[in-house]
């Protein structure tokens, strides 16, 4: 689960991270009785589950109440990157001096925990990796022994973060080890991490993703679960019992399988390159039953998405063997009628694969193509969104 700021903001007060968790409005009135009880300027912040906030015109600075109704009306509603704002925070600025980085991630390639920190923050930490990697410091945390204030330290040295503000660093990294393991997060960031006049360190922003496989242990999460918030079609995949997460290409894809389809995300961003930048709309994992329903209802969780321009449907036949994905293909087509308006490409391999192809070529419905390779069909799904 993602947290949005002011949640993350929640968890970092609960734990003694250092930060002003300000007040949340989703009406103009609200925001004004907000900025009456904070006093002086304030930052009106959009709340949803996306970076780019600011670029989009989601941050906007206030100078009192009426100004800062103004900037919440003009806010709330907005959508920023396909997420419609329902939620404003409302903080008080703060004397900056000087913006750090930092984050706690699950490291699963080397099956360890990775703590990413730079003294140059404030922007995509993807760009000043891409600019000036010297300046991203990267150390490995054993999950067995944690983050002691040893190890604190050494994360500081590492980060080169000023001397001066070395001890509160330190006791910064702590706590946010804290968050990171009391709350099973998987993800915990701040950016930017804020010197403040006077020396002092406070967490400005919050990313926080909390392992929902661990939810038995935390029955107090699931307060963090925001209906309005949620994307409609990712909600919508859950009460059908999909995997599905929204992507911002346009290419929408259909797997079976988590590890195919992160195989095809890869292979569609690639090809994509040579039709305009083409990227994946989603990802979504239909499983191992891929019947007739559940095709049906995976296609029309993808063509739901406006910025689908083709699909990509890539299966691997195992327990369920190929004619039984290319029968659940057609009855889906079937199922969805004037529903299904988009070109679909679809690549089978593995159990009873001729027959599945068959099956497919028998019924030439007008929106399907077969193609036998996963990249010719990654190819052929880039370039149908293209055109």
């Amino acid at each position: 689960m993602d947290l949005m700021e002011y949640q993350a903001k929640q968890l970092f007060a609960k734990h003694g991270v250092a930060g002003a968790v300000g007040i949340v409005a989703s009406t103009a009135d609200e925001a004004r009785a907000a900025a009456e009880q904070l006093g002086g300027t304030v930052v009106v912040k959009a709340q949803v589950k996306a970076g780019g906030r600011g670029k989009a015109g989601g941050v906007k600075l206030a100078d009192g109440p009426a100004e800062t109704a103004a900037r919440a009306e003009e806010i709330l509603g907005m959508q920023i990157k396909g997420l419609t704002v329902h939620r404003v925070l409302i903080a008080p600025t703060a004397d900056i001096t000087e913006e750090y980085y930092f984050s706690f991630l699950v490291d699963r390639a080397n099956r360890n925990y990775l703590c990413i920190a730079s003294v140059e923050g404030g922007v995509e930490i993807e760009e000043v990796a891409h600019t000036n990697p010297d300046a991203v410091a990267k150390v490995a945390i054993d999950p067995g022994a944690g983050v002691d204030e040893a190890k604190a330290r050494e994360i500081v040295a590492e980060a080169r973060f000023p001397a001066e503000v070395a001890d509160a660093a330190v006791a910064m990294v702590q706590q946010l080890w804290r968050v990171f393991i009391d709350e099973d997060a998987s993800l915990v960031e701040v950016n930017p991490l804020a010197r403040l006049a006077g020396d002092t360190l406070e967490a400005l922003d919050g990313k926080v993703t909390l392992d929902d496989n661990a939810e038995f242990r935390h029955p107090e999460h699931a307060d963090f679960d925001d209906q309005d918030a949620a994307d409609p079609l990712e909600a919508k995949s859950r009460d059908k019992g999909l995997n599905y997460v929204k992507l911002d290409g346009s290419v929408g894809i259909i797997g079976n399988g988590a590890g195919l389809v992160m195989s095809t995300l890869d292979v569609v961003s690639y090809a994509g390159q040579e039709y305009g930048g083409q990227e994946p709309a989603n990802f979504l994992d239909i499983g191992g039953g891929a019947s007739a329903q559940v095709m049906a209802d995976g296609l029309d969780i993808v063509l739901g998405d406006e910025q689908v321009k083709s699909v990509f449907v890539n299966v691997f036949g195992g327990i369920t063997a190929c004619d039984a994905v290319a029968d659940g293909i057609v009855s889906a087509l079937g199922i969805l009628g004037d529903a299904a308006t988009k070109p679909l490409v679809v690549r089978l391999d593995g159990n009873n694969v001729d027959e599945g192809r068959r099956i497919l070529a028998e019924a030439d419905h007008p929106l399907v193509s077969v193609v036998d390779t996963m990249d010719g069909a990654a190819a052929r799904a880039a370039e149908l969104a293209a055109n």
